[in-house]
């Protein structure tokens, strides 16, 4: 069963996405919150397994809510939905600690999708993820640098939110090493966004949008 957070100050939304995804066996909506406040204090005291935050919450807004969730509960993922697209604020909430971003207008078509993709450890973008795709196609044609195995295995982990500590404890190397090999691949991949890294990611399969 996953347990699941909902945050919005509007309670018809909070309703449609209980609706949504209470129609599901495996989904268990353990507590509502009005305000990004009163989600942090929700998440801490049920832990659930997966926070879907608004992006704008009244007191502390959907990104600092991220923030404070993931550094207080690190195994519950975030995932965030919002009225548009925004590059800049899908590059924040990674940096946070979110794995999943849907638009609201998507949240029928798409929530059911997400949750199971973040129950999975998986990161999930809806039509964000066109966003991230979208490159200029004279630079898509030029061939790609060839990742090692290792440098793979760090975009993979990167591009699903996990923190260079995280990184490191999963794959037993020293963070010193981690920031190695991000340096690298940055360099040799010619990146310099977390955006372009997850886009990146996706494109190669690293990442399921």
């Amino acid at each position: 069963m996953t347990r699941i957070l909902i945050a919005d100050d509007h309670e018809v939304v909070r309703e449609g996405l209980r609706d949504i995804l209470e129609s599901h066996p495996n989904c268990e909506v353990v507590a509502e919150a009005l305000d990004g406040k009163e989600a942090i204090l929700k998440a801490v005291e049920t832990k659930p397994d997966i926070a879907v935050l608004a992006d704008t919450l009244p007191l502390v807004d959907g990104l600092e809510a991220t923030r404070q969730i993931r550094a207080s509960l690190p195994k519950t993922e975030v995932l965030v939905f919002a009225m548009h697209d925004n590059e800049t604020l899908i590059e924040q909430l990674l940096k946070a600690g979110a794995r999943g971003y849907v638009r609201k207008s998507d949240a029928k078509r798409c929530l059911l999708e997400a949750i199971t993709a973040l129950a999975a450890n998986r990161a999930y973008f809806s039509s964000a993820s066109q966003m991230l795709l979208e490159e200029n196609p004279a630079k898509r044609a030029l061939p790609q640098p060839t990742l090692t195995e290792r440098q793979r295995a760090v975009v993979q982990l990167v591009a699903e939110g996990y923190s260079t500590k995280q990184v490191a404890r999963l794959l037993n190397l020293s963070a010193k090493t981690v920031n190695t090999h991000r340096r690298d691949i940055r360099d040799k991949l010619n990146l310099s966004k977390i955006t372009e890294l997850v886009r990146y990611a996706i494109r190669n399969k690293l990442v399921k949008p």
